[in-house]
């Protein structure tokens, strides 16, 4: 089989391969003219897909090459299994984010003497042997807010779900009465 492929390629002679354009660089343009005449072409087939109803800048675009090719296509139907793993993933990764970002501002609370500050204004403003056993991280220690954003998080992981999933079957629904969305692809040259 390589044998045969081997003899097509070799008998090609050289008036055959100058008819291709394989062995014709002396009719070339220079590189800069190329770069330039690509460049205004894509410049055209761009104006020409931002205004799909302007004639002139399509057959401007398709003046040097062939015009991009267009497909319209019509989203009628979301897989509710993947919108739901989908959904799963990144409202695990919002979870995590948002315990993360509360730690971090719960520690420069701490290292900025936020609390402290606090603590310091309440004895100094109620007074009394009552105040000067009050601590402020008793009642939002780090503990505390963090088992309080863990429990948050979770919520938020369930109903992101839930509620992505059943924005998928909604959509399947409405697409299935009015058409769905439709969504027209060019192709980049």
């Amino acid at each position: 089989m390589t044998d045969r492929s081997a003899d097509r390629t070799s008998t090609r002679t050289a008036a055959d391969r100058k008819s291709a354009g394989v062995g014709d660089t002396a009719a070339r343009l220079p590189l800069g003219e190329r770069i330039s005449a690509k460049l205004s072409r894509s410049v055209d087939e761009h104006r020409a897909n931002a205004e799909p109803e302007s004639t002139r800048l399509a057959k401007n675009a398709a003046a040097g090459a062939r015009p991009p090719r267009r497909a319209r296509l019509r989203l009628t139907r979301v897989d509710p299994w993947s919108v739901m793993k989908t959904a799963f993933l990144l409202a695990i990764a919002l979870g995590v984010v948002t315990v993360v970002s509360v730690v971090m501002v719960w520690s420069v609370l701490d290292a900025a003497g936020v609390w402290t500050s606090i603590n310091d204004t309440v004895q100094n403003i109620v007074g009394g042997q009552e105040a000067a056993s009050f601590d402020v991280r008793n009642y939002v220690g780090m503990s505390r807010v963090l088992g309080f954003t863990m429990v948050v998080a979770v919520i938020d992981v369930v109903l992101l779900t839930a509620i992505a999933t059943l924005g998928a079957f909604l959509y399947n629904m409405a697409a299935a009465l009015l058409g769905g969305i439709e969504v027209t692809l060019a192709e980049d040259n």
